[in-house]
């Protein structure tokens, strides 16, 4: 009924949950004939935009390949999407339990140069997809 009510009515419900024994704040729609709790941020949790660094300006090659990447990331599968932290961590806990060794995963550096950083992305999509 209440899922009903909020479709007919364009409405969303405001309301408290408590996950890890922690009142949270969310909101309740209508999805597809079924009922989707989000959960949102108390305002003291979201940051003021003053507070944030300004903007960097941004060469129109830098945009063009930003497009680019986004465009080799549309149309993904979310089936194939997969937790690799949680994959990382069975296999971590499954090696651990055979007692073999455990080998340490590469830190990733940071990216220094941003247009090297978005070619990279979008030979990384590419590969991916089969490109």
């Amino acid at each position: 009924m209440l899922t009903e009510a909020l479709a007919r009515t364009g409405y969303v419900g405001i309301c408290k949950i408590a996950i890890r024994r922690r009142e949270r704040l969310a909101v309740l729609r209508p999805r597809h004939g079924v009922l989707v709790c989000q959960t949102l941020l108390w305002q003291d949790e979201v940051r003021d935009p003053g507070d944030l660094a300004p903007s960097t300006p941004v060469t129109d090659r830098e945009l063009q390949l930003a497009e680019l990447l986004l465009t080799e990331l549309t149309g993904i599968e979310m089936r194939e999407l997969r937790d690799e932290y949680g994959d990382a961590l069975e296999r971590l806990v499954a090696a651990r339990v055979e007692g073999g060794e455990v080998a340490e995963l590469p830190v990733p550096q940071p990216a220094v140069d941003l247009m090297a950083a978005l070619e990279e992305s979008v030979r990384t999509a590419r590969a991916a997809r089969g490109k």
